[in-house]
């Protein structure tokens, strides 16, 4: 009887009862079933990160961090003033180390000697002795004196030192290369590049005189040269830009921009008098273009 009315609940207090245990049923029921798919599924997720599979993934997420993989470097002959960046990298320098090669050249520097490619910011003593014997340093490099020897001697390397003209026998200017250039007294390798180069600046030569816009050029040596058919190569005023323009010898910026600035308001030139009346045109400097241009 006392427990009777120990357990004894109204009619709402039963209702309330019965309403928590329903919940109750129902949260266990619910963490049951939904144990199954979110518990079992992930750790055989997480497990399966620890198979010898998936290691290499965990470690290349810290590649980043680890050492490069080296490549094996080759070795070849090469010359550190034109070598391009494939060939440097090909022969193990780092990229760091092949900018600093390219800011060296632009600046103008040279390696004369190949001791000189020793200093490379970076550059080990065992690399450079295993680079050493594969640096070739091309003869244009090397300093003008040591190859404008002109007297000759027993033996003497002909290719070097060309056997020179002798009094009376000349060269036709428009057609020499160097080689035959080096043969002038007074002309070496160093003024034969130049003569060449300034050939190929102005479309030719017509003059002999015109020898005298190179810097320091041997006076003597001119009696050797002679002017046989011209063969000029011509300027069209009327189509380069300005760029192509200036870049002759005989034409400057701002002649060049008078030039661009005349085709713009008055149409094409019809010829170099056209400009006579320019300032920066005066007729000395319209005679020694005349043979150059074309209309």
């Amino acid at each position: 009887m006392f427990l009777r009315e120990f357990f004894y609940l109204h009619k709402s207090d039963r209702q309330v009862v019965l309403t928590f245990l329903l919940i109750a049923v129902l949260a266990i029921v619910g963490v049951f079933l939904t144990g199954n798919d979110e518990g079992d599924e992930p750790l055989a997720e997480a497990d399966s990160t620890f198979t010898p599979v998936q290691q290499p993934q965990a470690q290349h997420a810290h590649a980043p961090y680890s050492q490069p993989v080296a490549h094996r470097a080759e070795r070849f002959p090469f010359d550190p003033n034109t070598a391009d960046s494939t060939q440097l990298l090909r022969l193990g320098l780092q990229p760091w180390q092949v900018r600093n090669i390219y800011k060296y050249r632009a600046a103008g520097g040279i390696y004369r000697h190949k001791e000189d490619f020793a200093h490379l910011y970076g550059l080990t003593a065992k690399e450079y002795r295993e680079l050493e014997p594969y640096i070739r340093i091309s003869a244009d490099y090397q300093p003008a004196s040591t190859l404008l020897k002109e007297e000759a001697a027993p033996g003497r390397d002909t290719l070097r030192y060309p056997v020179k003209l002798s009094e009376g026998e000349t060269v036709d200017l428009c057609l020499a290369d160097t080689t035959l250039l080096r043969k002038v007294p007074g002309i070496g390798s160093y003024f034969a590049l130049r003569i060449v180069q300034y050939g190929e600046r102005l479309g030719g030569y017509v003059s002999i005189d015109q020898l005298d816009e190179i810097d320091d050029f041997p006076m003597e040596s001119k009696k050797f040269l002679t002017i046989g058919t011209p063969s000029v190569r011509k300027l069209n005023l009327n189509r380069l830009s300005l760029q192509e323009l200036k870049h002759h010898p005989y034409l400057n910026y701002y002649q060049a921009r008078d030039i661009v600035d005349f085709r713009r308001q008055q149409g094409p030139l019809k010829s170099l008098a056209d400009l006579r009346l320019l300032r920066d045109f005066p007729p000395e400097a319209l005679d020694r273009l005349q043979p150059y241009v074309e209309f």
